[in-house]
């Protein structure tokens, strides 16, 4: 007779909330029952922990063995309750000394033969398992993921046999490190890209508020070549962003690579994609696209050949930088703080607007083409494009030498540490308090502002946005007011938002 408790962890989303696993040795028929909602991968760890148990010569008692995982209405899936299975037994067998059992978690999926398989989403369990004051017993191979944590007392392991000497004190276990240096990642150079004055410009005033853009021209313009662009000129992240973005990738199905772990994003689904592709899913939820962008760019070419469906989807997100997503018996929540950058064509051929001659599409066509991305939607687009033509970029190119990745991002570095001082946050995440605190206008401004809303029918969200990127402008100048020159160029970027011109 006897009774261990474990302390481990779930995995929900990016939050790894707490599981105490009990196990209670007593009389009956000898068999192992298991209660507490666990998925098909947690009930056959009955069968891996007993081969696991056997094979490192532990005895199993003749008796009846229950476990129970609390608490009993979260679900709990995979194999990762399995080391601290094996350890509640050992406890309540009176083979191992059970008095860290209290001050450690313990995390680990059992081979039959007693070793220690890794498990994915351990960076959550490492940070809650700090903030919880406890330390982190967990398989080997998820060591250098852990350490990301920086958190006391993270080991690694890897078998039971050296986690359960560790116990007894009969050996030590290795603390765990991060591991190799971040790799560097080559990043595509604004130096290659020849021209599109305008769209340079926009692109460097996406970056340094964090706004959404979107681009529109024939096919062979570079709209793709532009976007791909954009990560290398983004301010380096935050340890916070980093963790962040790390903890997504740690849940998701290709698990986290250490070596690019603060390297931002840059995500292109195909316009095929589905909405659990794009915002997540599964029966056991996991991020999407979007979620995957997080602090990232999601790039969208062909934007209105996405099904429409799929891009409403958006439209939340964009506005609260989180995506939540709901299975029966489990809610999880999945940052989702991404910078959105569209391509499409002017029309279904794709050239509108060419002196060749090529377009034979009629108004019609390209009104339906253009209404297939909602209003809705592109009134969130705080910049919209229009990319040069070839001929006149062939033209620039022979005496333009193009300012490189590096120069520019000089610039949206110091724009960018204008806003956090400010606000603390990047223009474009500012709410509607923020706005009016921080993008106040002088009397004549105002009237300004006012004419071109009502010249151009904006609607209250686009007037809002066309502020923030006045005010994203303002402090690439290192102006600290707005100004009627900020708030024409912020005006010239809502193009999209009128009657495309159609030969």
């Amino acid at each position: 007779m006897g009774l261990a408790r474990v302390y481990s962890r779930a995995g929900v989303g990016v939050n790894a909330p707490e599981v105490i696993v009990e196990v209670h040795v007593g009389g009956g028929l000898p068999r192992i029952s298991m209660v507490g909602l666990p998925q098909t991968a947690v009930r056959e760890a009955k069968d891996r922990v007993k081969a696991a148990l056997l094979n490192a010569k532990f005895r199993i008692p003749p008796s009846h063995i229950t476990i129970s995982l609390t608490p009993a209405d979260l679900p709990k899936s995979g194999g990762r309750f399995d080391l601290p299975i094996a350890l509640g037994i050992l406890a309540a067998t009176a083979q191992v000394d059970d008095s860290h059992f209290d001050r450690f978690e313990f995390i680990g999926e059992l081979s039959l033969g007693g070793g220690l398989n890794p498990v994915p989403g351990v960076l959550p369990v490492a940070i809650e398992a700090q903030r919880s004051g406890r330390g982190l017993v967990m398989p080997a191979a998820n060591g250098a993921e852990a350490a990301l944590s920086k958190g006391d007392f993270l080991y690694g392991a890897d078998s039971l046999l050296s986690v359960v000497s560790w116990l007894n004190g009969c050996a030590q276990l290795e603390a765990v490190s991060a591991g190799s240096a971040i790799a560097s990642m080559h990043t595509r150079d604004l130096r290659d890209v020849y021209g599109q004055q305008q769209a340079r410009r926009a692109l460097e005033v996406a970056a340094a508020g964090s706004h959404n853009l979107l681009l529109t021209g024939a096919p062979g313009t570079g709209k793709t070549m532009l976007a791909s662009r954009l990560p290398g000129i983004l301010p380096p992240m935050s340890e916070k962003e980093a963790l962040e973005t790390a903890a997504v990738a740690s849940v998701s199905q290709r698990g986290l690579d250490i070596g690019h772990w603060r390297t931002r994003s840059f995500r292109a689904p195909h316009h095929t994609a589905s909405c659990a592709a794009l915002v997540g899913g599964g029966s056991r939820p996991r991020p999407g696209e979007i979620s995957l962008a997080h602090h990232g760019v999601l790039f969208l070419d062909e934007l209105p050949e996405f099904n429409r469906n799929v891009l409403e989807v958006l439209r939340e997100p964009m506005e609260s930088g989180r995506v939540t997503i709901s299975r029966a018996g489990c809610h999880a929540e999945f940052p989702a703080r991404f910078q959105l950058v569209a391509a499409m064509n002017p029309c279904p051929c794709g050239f509108a607007g060419d002196n060749s001659g090529r377009c034979m599409c009629t108004s019609e066509q390209v009104q339906r083409y253009r209404g297939k991305v909602s209003g809705p939607l592109l009134d969130r687009i705080d910049l919209h494009i229009e990319m040069m033509k070839p001929s006149r970029m062939l033209k620039r190119q022979k005496s333009e030498t193009p300012e490189s990745s590096s120069e520019v991002l000089k610039r949206i570095i110091a724009a960018r540490k204008i806003q956090l001082r400010r606000a603390g946050i990047p223009n474009a995440h500012l709410g509607s308090a923020g706005v009016r605190q921080f993008c106040g206008l002088c009397d004549n401004d105002r009237d300004f502002l006012e004419q071109a809303v009502d010249l151009t029918g904006l609607s209250p969200r686009g007037c809002h946005r066309v502020l923030k990127v006045s005010r994203t402008i303002a402090d690439l100048e290192n102006e600290e007011h707005i100004g009627v020159q900020h708030l024409a160029e912020a005006l010239s970027y809502r193009g999209i938002e009128s009657e495309p011109a159609h030969a």
